[in-house]
């Protein structure tokens, strides 16, 4: 049964709803209410960046789908590993995969689990560095070597010049930054735990 804390952080006025798959996975999992908070926040900037890039670069194939699901998604190992919610980590990047696969998930959506924040290594995909730059960006968190992988990705593809790809860029992320705030103020309006139950000790 879905937590109150939890269903009012999948469904008060904010971020975009998540993908019910996903929203259903969070609440079969009990995850924290500030994780599905965070996961709205993140899935909103990815919706921006892949508008932006349909706008901007139609003739750049992006799975839309992955990258919508793996933002709302990408930190949901965090429920097996929830001191990661308030301090630093990695252990949920590959928890978090393991248990998307463990729950159905096919490899094309569940990657990211264990991609977003691996977004310099081989065979990062588009996908994947707009996943990245989703977790970075909701919050107005630049990351230049991000930025610039993603633009000499699009620069290549496009034919279009660096610098100007760049420009574009940095115009959607400007846009994605004006509500930073708002992202913030609405993670934290909710808790990381539900309150049900006391830590033990």
């Amino acid at each position: 049964m879905t937590s109150p804390a939890l269903r009012r952080a999948l469904t008060a006025p904010g971020p975009p709803p998540l993908p019910a798959r996903a929203a259903r996975l969070l609440a079969d999992l009990d995850a924290p209410p500030r994780l599905a908070a965070h996961l709205r926040a993140v899935h909103e900037a990815a919706g921006e960046l892949v508008e932006w890039m349909a706008a901007a670069y139609p003739g750049v194939p992006v799975d839309a789908e992955a990258v919508l699901f793996g933002a709302a998604t990408h930190d949901i190992g965090k429920v097996l590993h929830p001191a990661e919610l308030s301090g630093p980590g990695d252990r949920h990047e590959a928890a978090g995969h393991a248990l998307l696969r463990a729950h159905g998930v096919e490899e094309r959506l569940a990657r990211f689990a264990r991609t977003h924040a691996a977004w310099d290594g081989d065979g990062v995909t588009v996908e994947d560095l707009l996943v990245g730059l989703a977790d970075k960006a909701w919050k107005a968190k630049r990351v230049p070597d991000l930025e610039q992988r993603l633009v000499d990705r699009l620069a290549a593809a496009s034919g279009e010049p660096a610098w100007e790809v760049f420009l574009e860029l940095d115009d959607a992320l400007g846009r994605i930054a004006a509500r930073a705030d708002d992202r913030l103020a609405f993670q934290a309006a909710h808790p990381v735990r539900d309150g049900r139950a006391q830590e033990p000790g």
